[in-house]
């Protein structure tokens, strides 16, 4: 089955149920259950099925800013200092998780506070008060994050959100969720309430709820949640990058001690299918997230001590900085491939540039051996048991299961697939998804760009000394690694400054 007919038969059966007394209700199958008895809290993940991809042009942010206006705003009922003031009590809160094509409401609370909690948790979902004050703060909140935060002060997810960008330039993927400084603020009350009733409708909810909840919570959330507009749940088209047949280089100018970088390209296996898993363990042993026994990790970082670390991912790993598992909720139906080197000094990064596209290119010709594959997906086998450790956070796999549809359990088809599958399964899926010929790469590096891109298309070497004596294997490795060719040409590099990124 292919993703978009997986993706379409995931909305399906939206048609509204009707109570016995005649009020609309969220259909049975959209509700998604993780009941555990044994567990004092219930996890709420409202799902609904829009995301930065529904933006309308010029308006990028919007789905963003329109759920943070029912999260950390005003409701009808109360101010939003009022709501704060009543959830302090019961050690609560309700947040919202933006994403491409996922916009989910989370809230937790203990089961003897259920009473207190859920009439706040419902106002923010169907009563907003959508006041200009909240509007202008939610505003100046993701302008800040553009235009200080992304630009100056954060140089590792600048890099991934401009290569993301330029991946999927020209999609309704290219932009981040947060969006554009001119997007966001050209966004008004009017098309914040708009986008409101056009998205966030009866039939684009999924309810998920885990823990220790009472079966009557089910119904309540499914009479209350019917309360919303009714429209059918808009599906947008996947979107299709430009194909990519070459490197290509983008250098981000600002003024910084040290380089980051991050390189990528589309691929098409997603969560759930055998090849996914194939490449999970390839990537795992080539990058595994915050792991210091991963391949690119243990050259760059343990042998030469360029960085802090060097990962690489198959899916988008949301908030890398501050997670050491992934993501939920970020599901979308088209991925990259992407090795992230976290920032090295300014003198080595082409060094660093060529040592990692070196370890990947000997991965893509040579595969693993078999003593490689057993390690690693032994080491997945068990690793993934850590993935979920909360009831809030396995609620949050079974909405990913239901968006990739997915039969039964993603963390449990994982280990599965660590016993089934075979040296020759992670080959095949390597030859055939990796590339070698073509790479997006984006270098976010002091202000001598126009050098930097010389020294790329030039494939000048590039020597690197250190400040303490390093053994004979790695001074010759080195010798190697300077001189790796990049196949870059001059046409394919442009030179920004940190000023213009974001901007439109």
């Amino acid at each position: 089955m292919s993703m978009r007919i997986r993706f379409t038969a995931a909305l399906a059966g939206c048609l509204l149920t009707v109570s016995t007394y005649g009020a609309p209700m969220v259909p049975a199958q959209n509700v998604v259950q993780l009941p555990v008895k044994n567990d004092p809290t219930i996890s709420f993940r409202i799902w609904f099925q829009v995301g930065s991809q529904d933006d309308p042009k010029g308006k990028e942010g919007l789905a963003d800013i329109t759920a943070s206006m029912l999260t950390d705003a005003a409701t009808t009922t109360n101010s939003y200092e009022r709501i704060l003031e009543r959830l302090f009590p019961l050690a609560a809160g309700y947040g919202v998780s933006s994403s491409v094509e996922m916009t989910v409401m989370t809230g937790r609370i203990h089961r003897d506070n259920l009473e207190e909690y859920y009439p706040l948790l419902m106002d923010a979902i169907l009563r907003p008060a959508f006041q200009q004050d909240d509007l202008n703060r939610i505003k100046s909140q993701a302008l800040n994050a553009l235009e200080n935060t992304l630009r100056y002060s954060n140089d590792e997810e600048l890099g991934k959100a401009v290569l993301y960008g330029d991946i999927f330039a020209g999609t309704a993927y290219a932009h981040l969720t947060t969006g554009t400084v001119q997007g966001v603020k050209s966004i008004t009350l009017d098309d914040v309430r708009k986008f409101y009733r056009t998205h966030f409708t009866q039939e684009s909810v999924v309810i998920g709820i885990g823990g220790g909840y009472p079966e009557s919570l089910v119904d309540r959330l499914r009479k209350d949640l019917g309360e919303l507009a009714a429209g059918r749940a808009v599906v947008t088209p996947p979107p299709t990058p430009a194909p990519l047949d070459n490197f290509r280089v983008t250098i981000v100018e600002k003024d910084v001690p040290a380089t980051a970088i991050s390189m990528g390209f589309p691929i098409t296996p997603l969560r759930g299918s055998k090849e996914w898993y194939a490449l999970a363990i390839a990537n795992s042993w080539l990058g595994e997230h915050r792991n210091s026994s991963s391949h690119l990790y243990q050259v760059i970082r343990e042998e030469r001590g360029l960085n802090y670390g060097d990962y690489s991912y198959i899916e988008q790993y949301a908030r890398a900085g501050q997670l050491t598992k992934p993501p939920q909720n970020v599901s979308r139906r088209n991925q990259i491939f992407e090795i992230w080197i976290r920032p090295v000094p300014n003198e080595a990064r082409h060094f660093a540039l060529r040592a990692a596209l070196r370890e990947y290119t000997r991965l893509v010709q040579h595969g693993l051996t078999q003593e490689q594959f057993d390690r690693q997906r032994a080491f997945l086998k068990k690793y993934v048991l850590h993935y979920a450790p909360t009831s809030m956070e396995r609620l949050g796999y079974a909405l990913d299961d239901r968006f990739y549809g997915i039969k039964g359990s993603h963390l449990e088809l994982f280990r599965t697939m660590m016993d089934t599958l075979t040296l020759q399964d992670v080959k095949d899926a390597i030859r055939k998804h990796l590339r070698l010929d073509a790479m997006q790469i984006a270098i976010i590096t002091t202000k001598d760009g126009a050098a930097l891109k010389q020294a790329l298309v030039s494939n000048a070497p590039s020597p690197i000394t250190y400040r303490t004596p390093k053994p004979a294997s790695v001074v010759e490795e080195d010798k190697e690694i300077s001189v790796f060719p990049l196949n870059v040409k001059a046409e394919q590099v442009k030179v920004v400054g940190v000023e213009a990124v974001f901007e439109r």
